[in-house]
């Protein structure tokens, strides 16, 4: 590869003088994609990327304060992170430092297929891995027409869930699901139970950011189903994405 220059998803100039060799990911989703797709080029990430299991690369504390000595000390050659889940300021202080970075930014399925691509094709010049090619034929095609009415919480008191242009929001949809939340001002609201306990709703309860169980969210409601599901089949992007379709429907089947 001869020195060249790409944007990454927010038209910001990257230069590299060579496809990069040594990568610190602050995001858990691009993590698992890393280990999975270029295994020997990920040298470090952070403490919440939990997949794959048994991941033995050195750890740079969380997406949202990632020890900045610790990812310098580890001379990457480029740093991946994410609009939404890491900080601006954590970015430019790390390109301060003279360290590449190259940020994200996912709202819907298509568009983290296509922003993983480019990172493994035009920056890593690693090719398209094969995950990639079965997320996008179970992911692909016609948003179908809803027949479900859902709401997607993150959090508890309090409570908060999926609002407008979200990956999890388009995801959602994909599923033949209408997140009712979807006009919401925010992207994610907060929100009463009262709101959300009706009849006719299915309040989906994922395992994270906050930890719902069979003991801990299911007793808040009493009209609206409910639904326990992985979260990171709801929310992250990667090798997650093949056989999620399916795992998700049967989770949230009457």
């Amino acid at each position: 590869m001869s020195p060249v220059t790409l944007t990454d998803d927010l038209a910001y100039a990257v230069s590299f003088a060579r496809a990069p060799r040594r990568v610190v990911s602050l995001v858990p989703s691009i993590t698992e994609a890393l280990a999975a797709t270029c295994p020997e080029r990920l040298v470090g990430a952070t403490d919440w990327c939990t997949h794959p299991s048994g991941l033995a690369v050195q750890r740079v504390r969380g997406t949202k304060n990632p020890d900045l000595r610790a990812i310098a000390a580890l001379q990457p050659d480029l740093v991946v992170a994410n609009k939404e889940e890491n900080r601006e300021h954590d970015v430019q202080r790390l390109r301060g430092d003279g360290i590449p970075v190259w940020v994200t930014d996912i709202e819907t399925v298509p568009g983290a297929l296509d922003s993983l691509e480019r990172l493994f094709v035009d920056v890593l010049e690693v090719g398209a891995p094969d995950w990639l090619g079965a997320a996008r034929d179970e992911w692909g095609g016609p948003v179908p027409a809803p027949s479900l009415d859902v709401a997607v919480a993150i959090w508890r008191d309090p409570w908060m869930a999926v609002g407008r242009d979200t990956f999890t929001g388009d995801l959602v949809s994909r599923l033949g699901w209408r997140n009712v939340l979807a006009d919401a001002a925010d992207r994610y609201p907060h929100v009463e139970v009262g709101e959300l306990d009706r009849d006719g709703l299915t309040v989906l309860l994922p395992d994270e950011p906050y930890v719902f169980t069979r003991d801990d969210g299911p007793e808040a409601f009493t009209r609206a189903r409910t639904a326990l599901v992985s979260g990171r089949l709801l929310t992250w992007y990667g090798p997650s994405l093949v056989g999620a379709r399916s795992a998700l429907s049967a989770a949230v089947e009457p």
